[in-house]
């Protein structure tokens, strides 16, 4: 990949500015940016959602993208990144380029309603190192789709992969000759301080990745978007077909390592079909850890009640010699380590962000439901849960009783809980948890979160029902 460096008027780095000036420079940018856009057409803001989506989705960028994230910040696989680094953009641009964002976008002539998209103004983007380039651009194209600028503030971990990624998005829309600072990046080195003053400044805060972002996003006092963390339980009942749902569980957690928060990170596997279902999972490259490897697990996986970064999103290899797993687990793909109980004094319960994949024993569909509830609420909530199963009244039975935004059925988690070709939900990045994890969002990222709506209101035949229409029955029931 050919990085094209298309840099700002004074690049002076953030831990050498004041926070204040610095945001408000580039912030006044980004306006500057939109200004260069008007008049609005959908013709021209398509034009640029295609150019930020060929800066990535062009399989040299894809994989040079891709290759650098993992050298800069150690996490994930390069194969599943440029796949991520593609797909998820192709998806995307799928999404938005059947859609219309500006000016008209609904008429309701029942109701005398016109309604008009609108920008909602420079969005702050927070970006998280596990996916430092797939995400700003997923990001940047919903805000641009709305006539939008957008600054991305990334993972200091992961700055030099995103800067590129910003750098190759910036130039695309140059060469198209639409403004470069529609999409900017914060100096380095990111600070705190100029990240906070960034979600103040700004219209629009979008924040994704640790939840502490999340929550400083919520409190910055600007209108915000907020996801959740994931930490997937799927249930495998006794209708299913265990080997596709092996399969298609093999591939979703070993996809970039198990990064992606839509990662399977429990089974509850119903007794009758227990034996089998493991029996498939082993035969789709999963390794079954002994009660030792299992106590090793735990104790080199978290350090001080925390993820060990020099142990999470590593390949399968490494894992197998730093947990010191046996000969039989060399040449395993994922591992899977049994267990009873939910909570804090059992943090195989929780998120792992690594190729290890709890496994329960539910004695019925019953307890299979309870379990995976009891996980989600240990950590997780809201976000999502899966079932592998022909019994689609038990599918709906685990939406109905299941606190989370997406119940998905006989799919791989990875590839269909951010929107995927053979499901209706939207392509994101970024999945909202709603309520339940104090999300504003209930649904997956998209573009009608970066337009608002002006609403033209006409009158209509007057729509008045008579009170004996709207309080008869009640009457009729309790007496007035």
């Amino acid at each position: 990949m050919t990085v094209h460096a298309v840099s700002l008027e004074s690049p002076e780095p953030a831990g050498s500015a004041d926070p204040r000036q610095l945001v408000a420079s580039l912030v006044a940018r980004g306006r500057a940016a939109m200004r260069e856009l008007e008049p609005l057409t959908q013709e021209k803001l398509d034009d640029a959602v295609t150019a930020l989506a060929w800066s990535i989705y062009k399989p040299q960028n894809a994989r040079a993208l891709a290759e650098l994230a993992v050298q800069v910040t150690g996490i994930g696989n390069v194969e599943s990144k440029v796949i991520k680094n593609q797909r998820k953009t192709f998806g995307t641009l799928r999404d938005l380029l059947r859609v219309k964002s500006t000016g008209i976008i609904a008429e309701v002539p029942e109701k005398g309603l016109v309604k008009f998209a609108k920008p909602v103004g420079v969005v702050g983007a927070i970006t998280p190192s596990t996916n430092p380039s797939a995400t700003p651009v997923n990001k940047a194209m919903m805000a641009v789709k709305g006539g939008n600028a957008i600054i991305v503030a990334p993972s200091p971990a992961a700055y030099e992969a995103t800067a590129a990624t910003v750098d190759g998005m910036r130039a695309e829309l140059a060469r198209i000759g639409a403004p470069p600072d529609l999409v900017q990046i914060l100096p380095a080195p990111v600070t705190r301080e100029a990240t906070s003053e960034l979600m103040r400044q700004v219209d629009l805060v979008v924040a994704t990745g640790s939840q502490a972002n999340v929550r400083e996003a919520y409190r910055s006092g600007t209108p915000a978007i907020g996801v959740g963390a994931g930490n997937v339980p799927v249930v495998i009942d006794d209708s299913a077909d265990v080997d596709d749902a092996a399969r298609k569980i093999a591939a979703s957690k070993t996809f970039d390592n198990a990064t992606s928060c839509s990662s399977e990170n429990a089974l509850v596997i119903l007794d009758s079909i227990y034996d089998p279902a493991i029996a498939a999972l082993e035969r789709a490259g999963g390794y079954v850890c002994s009660a030792d490897e299992k106590e090793r697990i735990v104790s080199r996986l978290w350090i001080d009640g925390k993820l060990n970064r020099n142990v999470i999103a590593r390949d399968a290899r490494v894992l197998a010699q730093a947990f010191n797993l046996s000969d039989a687990a060399r040449d395993k793909s994922f591992f899977m380590v049994e267990e009873t109980g939910v909570g804090r004094e059992y943090p195989l319960s929780g998120e792992k962000l690594s190729l290890v994949l709890t496994v329960y024993r539910a004695k019925d569909f019953a307890e299979a439901k309870r379990v995976g509830r009891a996980i989600l609420e240990h950590q997780g909530k809201g976000h999502s849960i899966g079932i592998h199963t022909k019994d689609l009244s038990r599918a709906r039975e685990l939406a109905a009783e299941t606190d989370v935004v997406r119940v998905l059925v006989n799919q791989a988690h990875t590839f269909g809980n951010g929107g995927g070709f053979d499901n209706g939900l939207a392509f994101t990045l970024s999945m909202g948890c709603g309520s339940w994890q104090k999300n504003s969002l209930d649904d997956n990222l998209n573009w009608r979160c970066f337009v608002n709506v002006t609403q033209l209101v006409m009158t209509i035949p007057e729509d008045k029902p008579s009170e004996e229409e709207l309080f008869g029955a009640y009457w009729a029931k309790w007496g007035k």
